[in-house]
């Protein structure tokens, strides 16, 4: 199998898997008993609103919640039609969020390009911290550097991310004069992308990306650092010395290489990751992703905008987890396309 055929190949299982996902989801959210409308419904009729109780009943008529949930299923990724015809995910109709009375495609819109740029961002910011730091430690074991590094990489995975927002919120903005708040000054919202806006835009995404990342460096310094130091004692590095080769080229050449299989394989649970874990730092610093927005879905019962956030945590999973299996292909020699390579 060529790396073309196993790219198709992953991909096609990508969109088997996110299917799956989303029977799991669907399922899922439907569980707890009543629903957004039914709720509403119950509180109208206990109030005597009977305009309202017409207007949800008439909701769940157009949002066909009054069929079975295998058919709510088929009408909502957009296999059967509905009310409305077809009309589903895979016709890029979102649906319609109950508690927010707009389209779930109006609220998530500028929220879901916003919440990609805040997460690429954190992985890049851990990259570019745990691979220096990890090799450092690994290099320099059992040296004032390794225990600093050991010591900064307990202290991020010990603090709490809203925890660390606060504090960067306050001193940030009182010694460094770091905006807080949103990813721009208000007067670039609803602009085209310019290069004042584009600076807003660096300058805002400061602390989040700090807050965000810092866990998840620290993590992966310290995973990288465990696999360095099991590679460093495999006799094949002590025959490289032997023959004299540099320590700078020994460690990039071989056990770095060797080393940074799980450092890449860690992109799939990365990026989902990074959505979960920044819902309250969203919340603490008014970060406008779709954090927020699935937290008021999820307590609300707002099922249409809940799915499709979770669907969007899902399909990010997804693509990391393939994008780490082309990329550890492409690594490591060893690695095989399918059974019949091995």
């Amino acid at each position: 199998m060529t790396f073309l055929k196993y790219a198709v190949y992953r991909f096609f299982t990508m969109l088997l898997t996110l299917w799956i996902v989303s029977i799991l989801v669907f399922t899922i959210i439907n569980l707890p008993p009543g629903d957004y409308l039914s709720n509403q419904i119950a509180e109208l009729r206990a109030t005597g609103q009977a305009e309202g109780v017409a207007k949800a009943e008439f909701l769940r008529t157009e949002y066909a919640l009054d069929r079975p949930i295998w058919e709510q299923y088929l009408i909502w990724v957009g296999f059967a039609p509905g009310p409305n015809g077809f009309s589903g995910l895979i016709q890029g109709d979102f649906g319609w969020s109950f508690e927010f009375d707009r389209p779930v495609g109006e609220i998530v819109g500028d929220a879901l390009w916003l919440t990609v740029l805040v997460n690429l961002a954190a992985v890049l910011f851990v990259y570019v911290v745990a691979l220096p730091l990890g090799v450092l430690a690994a290099a320099e074991a059992e040296t004032w550097m390794d225990y600093t590094a050991g010591f900064v990489g307990y202290l991020g995975l010990a603090t709490p991310n809203f925890l660390l927002a606060l504090i960067l919120f306050y001193y940030g903005h009182k010694y460094f004069d770091i905006p807080i708040g949103g990813l721009m000054d208000a007067s670039f919202e609803g602009e085209p992308l310019s290069w004042a806006k584009f600076k807003s835009m660096a300058t805002h995404l400061i602390v989040p990306t700090f807050v965000i990342g810092t866990a998840g460096a620290a993590a992966m310094m310290q995973r990288l650092r465990a696999n360095m130091l099991d590679e460093l004692s495999k006799p094949y590095v002590e025959t490289a010395r032997a023959k004299g080769l540099a320590p700078a080229r020994l460690l990039a050449k071989y056990p770095l290489r060797m080393a940074f299989n799980p450092f890449v394989a860690d992109i799939g649970n990365l990026l989902p990751a990074m959505v979960s874990g920044s819902v309250l730092v969203s919340v603490v610093l008014a970060l406008p992703t779709i954090g927020p927005a699935l937290l008021a879905a999820l307590k609300s019962q707002d099922q249409f905008l809940a799915a499709f956030v979770l669907m969007f945590v899902a399909l990010l999973t997804l693509v990391g987890t393939m994008i780490s299996d082309l990329l550890l292909v492409l690594l490591d020699p060893r690695i095989r396309y399918g059974s019949r390579d091995t």
